[in-house]
C-alpha cells in the first residue's frame, strides 16, 4: 500500500522508518462518497482522518439553527474534532463530504496505543497541536482585524481548492458574511 499522504502528514524529524512504516500501517484506507459524513453532531469521534483527495465541511448549529461552515480540510489534512477524541464527549460539529473523497483513517485506540508507545508520535502531535492551535488563534485574530473582502482575497492565496471545490453559501459562511455580501465582494475585486 502508497503512504504518500501519511508520510507527507506525519513529517517529524524523529521519526524513524519503522516508526512510520508503524503509524501507517495503523492507518485504513477509505472512499468516501459526497455527502457522506465523518462525524455527526451528538457523537464522540472514535477515529479521525486524514485527507488524501477531496474537501470535507466542518460546521456547527447556531442558536438560530443555522449551519455555520468552521473548517474545511482538504489534501493533507487532518479532519479531527479534537475536544471530542481526545475528552470522549459528544461533538456539537459535524464533518461532511463536500466532494468524493478518499482518505486513511485510525481509530482512537489504535492511536492511543501508538501515541503511548511511539515516542515521536507524540513529539509529531505536540507540534501538529501547536501549529493547529496557532491557526485557529490567527484565523480568530484575522475574522476580528481584517475586513471580509481581505479574508475573501486570503483564502483565494492560500486555499485555492476551497474556492473551486466548495459552494459559494459555505464559503460565505465560514468568512462570516451572508450570500449576498459575498456575490459583492467578488463582482468588487473582478472590476
Amino acid at each position: 500500500m502508497e503512504y504518500q499522504t501519511l508520510k507527507h502528514v506525519y513529517q517529524h524529524p524523529l521519526f524513524s522508518v519503522r516508526d512510520i512504516e508503524t503509524v501507517c500501517s495503523a492507518h485504513q484506507f477509505v472512499t468516501l462518497k459526497k455527502g457522506d459524513y465523518l462525524l455527526q453532531e451528538g457523537k464522540i469521534a472514535n477515529e479521525y482522518y486524514i485527507i488524501q483527495s477531496g474537501l470535507v465541511r466542518s460546521y456547527v448549529h447556531d442558536f438560530d439553527g443555522n449551519d455555520i461552515t468552521t473548517s474545511f480540510i482538504g489534501k493533507n489534512e487532518v479532519a479531527i474534532e479534537v475536544a471530542s477524541i481526545f475528552q470522549r464527549i459528544p461533538t456539537k460539529e459535524n464533518m461532511q463530504c463536500l466532494t468524493d473523497c478518499e482518505a486513511w483513517i485510525i481509530q482512537y485506540d489504535d492511536f492511543q496505543e501508538l501515541f503511548h508507545s511511539i515516542p515521536a508520535l507524540t513529539e509529531w502531535g505536540r507540534a501538529w497541536m501547536s501549529f493547529e492551535l496557532a491557526t485557529l488563534k490567527n484565523r480568530t485574530t484575522v475574522f476580528i482585524t481584517e475586513p471580509a473582502s481581505k479574508r475573501y482575497l486570503q483564502l483565494i492565496d492560500e486555499k485555492p481548492h476551497i474556492i473551486q471545490q466548495a459552494p459559494l453559501k459555505f464559503i460565505a459562511s465560514y468568512l462570516g458574511v451572508t450570500d449576498t455580501s459575498l456575490s459583492r465582494i467578488r463582482k468588487e475585486i473582478v472590476k
